[in-house]
């Protein structure tokens, strides 16, 4: 059994909901957040309780907007589950932020605490284009919150874009791309914009104009392009890093180690299990917990590693899970290599960038 564990920790609160956001995540004053606060180290103690022997080797402040907590709060955090679990000496630590809250926040209490690893919301580096998204920040608080973060001394700095952007083009991308590249992030990750029902692209979708799915399409290539000739690595679908500062937390995900979900709407995969709180704050603080059936599956496993770079080991497949592939899966393979989406090399199979602009559909015909 491994008895490594990532932490996950949900933030539900934002000081607004962004146009394309469907998260969990809602407003709330000071009380609130100190209850929610309180409720989180009780869920602390309890897992610690239930998870003895397991070490902690990464933690990852997500959300909602983690940066809302403020220092205390998220030091008050730290220590407390530092307390409940034992925290491997590497451990790696990420706080998501937007630029929009990060002025409340000293980077270097937060890196003398022990984040080493900052996540910030940018999405693009083009105003219109954040204005259209419903963000409350600019160019110039990204240029600002990364000064200030790298002054802290934390310099594994991961920055979010956003492609498929209403009206945005090769050229605007470029441009944000270009910004991001002179900012030294470390670490880039690449979301296209998908119109969920209840947010505001989804209940007004005539008001936007859409990228179409040639140019997301095209939009992808070209970051996946511009990234890779500027040092970056392409080490998963949508993510991309420099001198091999890949997400530690995020690769327990897709190589389906144990991690632990904390708050609302988080999820789960521990000792083959997975199970998550439901989207309501109420829920979390009765711990109220969904169980979701069987983790760390054979398909699962499939599906996950041709989400990265390395693909999937034919044989590692084997030892692991004891699957014998057939000669029906080894004529999909052939056709999609012939087609250009996958690679093979007798020991491995990879998704080309153009396997990766259509995974979902090569992935699920190939399980």
């Amino acid at each position: 059994m491994n008895n490594s564990l990532g932490l996950y920790i949900h933030v539900p609160f934002c000081d607004g909901k962004c146009n394309y956001c469907d998260f969990y995540s809602i407003k709330s004053d000071d009380k609130e957040i100190d209850d929610f606060v309180g409720s989180l180290l009780k869920s602390i103690s309890f897992w610690s309780e239930k998870l003895k022997g397991k070490s902690v080797d990464t933690v990852y402040f997500g959300g909602g907007t983690p940066s809302l907590l403020g220092n205390n709060r998220i030091i008050k955090i730290l220590n407390y589950a530092r307390k409940a679990f034992k925290f491997d000496t590497d451990c790696e630590i990420t706080l998501e932020a937007n630029p929009s809250s990060a002025d409340n926040l000293d980077f270097a209490e937060l890196k003398y605490n022990g984040i080493n690893r900052v996540s910030l919301g940018m999405q693009s580096a083009i105003d219109e284009e954040l204005k259209l998204l419903g963000r409350r920040h600019s160019r110039e608080d990204v240029l600002v919150t990364v000064d200030q973060i790298k002054k802290s001394g934390i310099s594994n700095i991961s920055l979010d874009v956003m492609l498929g952007i209403p009206e945005q083009t090769k050229e605007s991308l470029i441009k944000t791309l270009d910004f991001a590249s002179s900012l030294c992030a470390t670490h880039i990750s690449t979301y296209l914009l998908t119109i969920e029902p209840n947010t505001v692209f989804g209940k007004e979708r005539n008001r936007f104009q859409f990228a179409s799915d040639d140019l997301q399409a095209e939009l992808y290539l070209a970051t996946s392009e511009y990234l890779k000739s500027n040092g970056y690595e392409h080490y998963e679908i949508s993510n991309f890093c420099k001198y091999g500062l890949f997400s530690k937390h995020n690769m327990r995900y897709w190589q389906l180690k144990d991690y632990l979900g904390l708050g609302p709407s988080a999820h789960s995969l521990v000792n083959g299990k997975r199970f998550y709180y439901p989207r309501s704050v109420e829920a979390f603080k009765n711990n109220q917990i969904v169980e979701d059936g069987e983790g760390n599956t054979a398909e699962e496993y499939i599906m996950l590693m041709l989400r990265t770079k390395n693909g999937l080991n034919i044989n590692e497949a084997k030892r692991l899970y004891g699957i014998e592939f057939d000669t029906r899966f080894f004529q999909k393979v052939k056709l999609y290599e012939a087609n250009g989406y996958i690679e093979n090399d007798g020991n491995s199979i990879r998704l080309t960038e153009k396997g990766f602009l259509l995974s979902n559909t090569v992935i699920a015909d190939l399980i």
